[in-house]
């Protein structure tokens, strides 16, 4: 029964599968891409299959969801160029059966000021996301743990709004040595209820998308290393600008074709590595790397870090302090910082 149940919930995955010949302006609410937290940042902005007590985890992959969790309280900030900000407040308690994980999301872009038809200027104003949901984890089998969370959107631009509702479906398998993680997850599935102008404008798509995560625990020393394959459900992830057109070779006279990209360049572009330095102690050192990343957003002329990713975890008796941040290009990074601690830490034990 628990076997037809798995194959069921592998199925659904692939049901919400679509293709598309890019990324960028298909969809709303590419917000709930942004990493939720320090430790994902500095891993590249996918949550790794292993999450341990990062609570935040859960909020993009629900089967990440365990005992660790439980009764941990996360807050993590993240700052964008151009003073864009965002971050997560989440927390874990148990249920009779599984574990519940509420969170919220937020992102604020800042003041603008606005301008009239003629150009002249009139109030200021603000834009402002949310996402507002909870996760549920639940262990299948001593190797399989399930996980689905929903939550509602609310989107503000100035005297515009929209509101939407997502969700995650996600499966875990973990061997029992825990050595080994794997994770299949389907995210962002949902619809915009109310457009910004109505509900005329509502049912724009999602930024729908499935990944595939391995993770690999080095038996004999503290290292730890994931291959992640995102947008799965999507063949072409690369872009160019379809406005270009080919030209003539001055000395030549040869036909030379807009750039395009070919079958391993696209295969390439569905990949991300992480690595962690696990050690026993306070310390833990991150590092990730996403090849679409540093191909849409790289320099040509100085690529430089563009698509790394770092951070470190600070790990005391009471509180986490995780710190990560993303390598965009020369233009600029993201650095996100995060608190998580337990309040059970704090009281004091009896006599």
């Amino acid at each position: 029964m628990k076997r037809r149940i798995l194959l069921s919930c592998t199925w659904i995955l692939f049901i919400f599968c679509h293709a598309q010949a890019q990324l960028g302006g298909n969809y709303v609410y590419g917000f709930l891409n942004l990493p939720t937290g320090a430790r994902m940042t500095a891993l590249g902005g996918y949550a790794s299959p292993s999450a341990e007590r990062s609570v935040d985890f859960a909020i993009v992959n629900p089967s990440l969801v365990n005992q660790a969790m439980i009764g941990n309280y996360s807050l993590q900030q993240s700052i964008l160029p151009s003073g864009i900000t965002y971050g997560t407040f989440s927390t874990a308690f148990a249920l009779k059966k599984g574990i519940l994980v509420p969170f919220i999301r937020h992102v604020s872009y800042g003041n603008f000021q606005g301008y009239d038809a003629s150009g002249n200027t009139t109030n200021t104003f603000t834009a402002f996301d949310f996402h507002a949901g909870a996760s549920y984890g639940y262990v299948l089998n001593p190797m399989f743990n399930l996980g689905i969370n929903a939550g509602i959107i609310g989107s503000y631009l100035e005297t515009y709004s929209s509101y939407g509702l997502a969700g995650n479906f996600a499966i875990q398998y973990h061997n029992t040595n825990e050595l080994i993680h794997a994770s299949l997850l389907a995210k962002n599935i949902g619809i915009q209820a109310l457009g910004y102008t109505g509900f005329k404008d509502a049912l724009n798509p999602l930024p729908l998308e499935i990944q595939a995560n391995v993770s690999v625990k080095l038996k004999h020393a503290p290292f730890r290393f994931t291959f992640i394959g995102h947008h799965l459900n999507q063949w072409k992830i690369g872009y160019y600008d379809p406005s270009i057109l080919p030209r003539i070779d001055g000395l030549t006279g040869d036909t030379i074709m807009p750039p395009s990209v070919g079958f391993v360049e696209q295969l390439g572009r569905h990949f991300a590595i992480q690595a962690e330095l696990m050690t026993q102690g306070a310390f833990q050192l991150r590092i990730g790397f996403d090849y679409q990343r540093r191909q849409e957003l790289k320099l040509d002329q100085a690529p430089g870090l563009a698509g790394l990713s770092f951070g470190i975890g600070l790990h005391f008796r009471k509180f986490r302090i995780d710190y990560g941040f993303m390598v965009f290009s020369k233009a600029g990074m993201s650095n996100s910082i995060g608190l998580s601690t337990k309040l059970s830490d704090w009281k004091g034990k009896k006599d």
